[in-house]
């Protein structure tokens, strides 16, 4: 998935609240591209899925993993990979995404909902102190070290 890619995505999805996460949000945080990327992670308002889905499927892109109603993935032409991730907002602007444990859901703050910039174009994106929290409690996987170690520097060596 290339920075082109993605503002092409985003492009696409201009009429949608979404917001990039993962690897690419966290590159977005940072201003540049530090690592090479299989997918974007997007989060999006779950009312809006079905016609987030039909801007994605008009584009070639098909579902090739459900693990709904907490995230599912689409793959397009070029073998693009979007991790699509449902959230449901409350009135004060924080949102929840399901978990695989049941009553457990993820939180996002109100205020983890930020920009950064993909090529030099601002994208709006999820908060370090956000990325921060969903890059714990798991192994960590090289990419996941190396996100860490940006995060810890754009946190100013206070994560966690």
């Amino acid at each position: 998935m290339t920075g082109e890619d993605v503002l092409e995505i985003l492009a696409a999805l201009r009429d949608f609240d979404v917001w990039v996460g993962g690897g690419w949000g966290v590159d977005a945080l940072v201003g540049t591209q530090t690592r090479p990327h299989g997918d974007l992670d997007l989060m999006h308002r779950e009312e809006q899925e079905p016609a987030v889905l039909a801007v994605l499927t008009a584009r070639g892109f098909t579902e090739t993993l459900s693990w709904r109603p907490v995230r599912f993935v689409l793959t397009g032409p070029g073998g693009r990979e979007i991790d699509l991730h449902p959230l449901r907002f409350a009135e004060d602007g924080s949102a929840e995404q399901s978990s695989l444990t049941p009553g457990a859901p993820f939180h996002y703050p109100a205020d983890c909902f930020v920009t950064g910039t993909v090529l030099g174009t601002t994208v709006p994106c999820l908060s370090a102190d956000q990325q921060w929290f969903f890059h714990q409690g798991y192994e960590p996987r090289e990419q996941d070290l190396h996100d860490l170690a940006l995060l810890r520097r754009k946190l100013g060596g206070h994560a966690g």
